[in-house]
């Protein structure tokens, strides 16, 4: 099995893309195009992939199935993370990852993907308005080529 530092070199190489699949209620596929990148899980530290979201498919179908496939590529080269999603938000509340803890993790999971900001305390403002979520998965299976 791969590991997680593979995936973070090829997400480096390609902007931090990486294509999120998750399952609809129906059983059919859901998927979009994120900035994921590799990260410390807030509590214990175990390596897991994030991203920050506030699609409501995406969020409906993990809260029900939290399955979830990230795929990064970069020419010809990819690799899948596949494994169970965690979500922690306004509206995914953890009793140990409130407040500040979230507004920190929020931008922890941008810089992680390869974002950088000028103005902080906008990037605070905008996640807050737009209820933002953090999605982290607990990887149980990794391959590519």
């Amino acid at each position: 099995m791969a590991a997680l530092h593979d995936a973070r070199t090829l997400a480096e190489r390609d902007h931090y893309l990486a294509v999120v699949s998750t399952r609809r209620t129906d059983g059919t596929i859901q998927s979009s195009l994120v900035n994921a990148g590799v990260l410390p899980h807030p509590i214990g530290g175990t390596e897991t992939v994030g991203f920050v979201t506030y699609g409501p498919a995406k969020l409906r179908n993990l809260r029900q199935r939290p399955e979830i496939t990230l795929t990064f590529r970069a020419g010809w080269e990819w690799m899948a993370v596949e494994g169970r999603a965690e979500l922690i938000g306004p509206d995914d509340v953890h009793r140990d990852i409130e407040g500040d803890r979230l507004r920190l993790l929020l931008r922890q999971i941008f810089t992680a993907a390869g974002g950088s900001h000028d103005d902080w305390d906008e990037y605070d403002r905008t996640m807050a308005e737009q209820r933002r979520t953090a999605v982290l998965v607990w990887p149980t299976r990794i391959y590519g080529n």
